[in-house]
């Protein structure tokens, strides 16, 4: 196997701490290069003193001062601001990039590694959701190589045939079939769900997750985003993508052949699975994930999803469908709305009710260029603030 030299972007949440794990187990494959975060110095200053990395970026100078003050012992240099995201995620040295930066804030270091050919391990999937033909077209043309991370896409990724060209039908596709947990809230009755709280929607049954997707899990949202990752990341249409609850998830999503057959990836809800997956490919590595025991999991269950119960779903689809700057006015609501219901100043349903406000108000605005995407973006976070305070 060949050794990887890693930027990973988003070192101190979920995923970055998760893809640590695995590269700890294997010094001798993989190196890391640089490792950036935002808020949680204390965390990035262990991380660096493990894996010494030649850079750590975090965007706010006052941070990197404090950094700083914490590796002043050690080789690393600190570097500050979106740009530097930006430099590290296309250094010379580094061929595979971990771009695991929640939110809309990942896009230009994502985009950076794509124009400059890196592996990218994309776990960030408001790149795709925002700016998914610019960001597609930037892999393309940087001859840059794309893997999945969200555990859905990822399993879609391993059921596909190998050399997939972006033709389903050409290769004997019907469907991709999106499982979702159905959240913490699958089962609770519709009427209660206006006195759900932050501490509610944050516990999810079966994984570890930040507040924000935690939130996005609950509102199926996540689902949702998922759905038009899947449509950039496949080449798949809106009517070739289903989403299934499933509320073991052992199965983490499913492609449905011509001739009837359905190839599943199974494996413990853990995302250390398709990160090593990802790490490794086209080898395999073992990722310290317990082994499957499907006797005493007993049955797998799968169900349709309840669209009255999660609004957020059948919002994605509309944006879809619309195509244009949708996607992105629906993700920066979302945002926005997110953080509000987090910081209890909206009720859980106001998060539906925000994207619908906005996709509705800014119905029809087209991106002919990236900049539009950003234009369209502040735009919708701007108009979700003020639905918001006038509520």
């Amino acid at each position: 196997m060949i050794r990887r030299n890693l930027t990973l972007l988003g070192a101190t949440g979920t995923i970055g701490m998760n893809t640590l794990d695995v590269v700890a187990m294997y010094p001798e494959l993989f190196r890391v290069v640089a490792l950036t975060g935002q808020n949680q110095v204390e965390r990035l200053a262990t991380q660096c003193r493990q894996f010494k990395p030649r850079y750590a970026v975090v965007l706010d100078e006052s941070r990197a001062q404090e950094l700083r003050h914490l590796l002043a012992d050690t080789e690393t240099e600190v570097l500050c601001g979106e740009h530097a995201l930006e430099e590290v995620a296309s250094l010379p040295e580094v061929d595979t990039v971990m771009a695991a930066i929640v939110g809309a804030a990942g896009l230009k270091p994502a985009l950076a590694a794509a124009r400059a050919g890196k592996r990218i391990l994309l776990a960030n999937k408001e790149t795709l959701v925002m700016a998914g033909r610019f960001f597609m077209q930037a892999v393309r043309r940087g001859g840059a190589t794309l893997l999945p991370i969200d555990s859905e896409h990822n399993a879609v990724f391993q059921c596909m045939p190998d050399a997939y060209s972006g033709d389903l039908a050409a290769h004997g596709v019907h469907r991709i079939l999106l499982t979702a947990s159905g959240g913490p809230f699958r089962t609770r009755p519709v009427e209660t769900l206006a006195a759900v709280t932050p501490a509610e929607a944050v516990a999810h049954p079966n994984w570890v997750m930040g507040r924000k997707i935690s939130v996005d899990s609950a509102t199926m949202m996540n689902k949702g985003l998922e759905v038009i990752e899947a449509h950039w990341l496949f080449n798949a249409r809106a009517d070739q993508i289903e989403v299934v609850i499933h509320p073991q998830s052992i199965v983490h999503s499913m492609v449905e052949y011509l001739d009837g057959s359905v190839l599943a990836q199974m494996s413990n809800p853990d995302m250390r699975t398709p990160i090593a997956h990802a790490l490794a490919y086209p080898d395999r590595i073992a990722a310290g994930v317990p082994r499957l025991d499907l006797p005493r999991i007993g049955q797998l269950t799968f169900e349709a999803p309840d669209t009255r119960r999660f609004p957020c779903l059948a919002l994605a689809y509309q944006a879809l469908a619309a195509e244009g700057g949708a996607p992105t006015v629906l993700n920066a609501a979302n945002e926005v709305a997110v953080e509000a219901f987090l910081g209890h100043r909206i009720p859980y349903p106001a998060i539906a009710e925000t994207l619908s406000h906005c996709l509705e108000r800014l119905a029809g605005r087209t991106a002919g260029e990236l900049a539009d995407l950003v234009a369209i973006d502040q735009e919708a976070r701007l108009v979700a603030e003020a639905y918001i305070a006038r509520r």
